[in-house]
């Protein structure tokens, strides 16, 4: 099971890296576009090069950007890693912490699961809309429900890694050590 969770998350990573690599090309391509733009004669002679065919890219890089975000979120960032306000927490009793661990994540888990069925509502809403640019490249099957959708997901994983939290301190408590207890106060 432990490999199979190593090979998991390294594939995790390895997804938003390629998004982050394809973000960055068409970013360069933005700017090599824009600024032969700049000289109309390299318009005219490579018609490839022409600037109108590349107003996708703007787009393209903010839906990457809404993607890694949520991903990296959901599946990438550790526990251990996220901002804590744990002044409180830092200060109690590891019984009383355990405690505060388990209401915690289950609030966490409950909310997160809580807004799936309004979100759902408003994907449903999405589907109906194009996207303005993306649609020259990827076709017209592309909707803002597709750009979107990764927040679904990320409503998902979240709600689990916290219920999983809550369980993990309600079986063996809620120790400093443990990623995402503790935060920075806590080291």
């Amino acid at each position: 099971m432990k490999i199979f969770v190593k090979w998991f998350l390294r594939g995790t990573e390895f997804v938003a890296a390629m998004m982050m690599a394809a973000m960055f090309l068409t970013f360069v391509l933005q700017i090599a576009v824009r600024y032969s733009a700049k000289l109309e004669w390299i318009g005219e002679t490579f018609p490839l090069l022409d600037p109108s065919r590349y107003g996708w890219t703007l787009e393209f890089c903010l839906a990457l950007w809404v993607w890694i975000v949520f991903w990296g979120a959901a599946f990438v960032v550790r526990e251990r890693d996220h901002v804590t306000f744990d002044l409180l927490y830092v200060l109690v009793n590891p019984g009383l912490r355990k405690w505060f661990a388990i209401v915690g994540g289950v609030a966490v888990c409950i909310g997160l699961l809580w807004s799936l069925e309004p979100t759902w509502e408003k994907f449903h809403i999405l589907r109906l809309k194009r996207t303005a640019t993306l649609g020259q490249v990827f076709g017209d099957w592309v909707r803002m429900r597709d750009i979107y959708s990764i927040y679904v997901a990320f409503l998902f994983v979240v709600a689990v890694r916290y219920g999983w939290r809550a369980l993990n301190a309600f079986r063996h408590g809620a120790d400093m050590d443990q990623p995402g207890q503790g935060g920075a106060a806590g080291k």
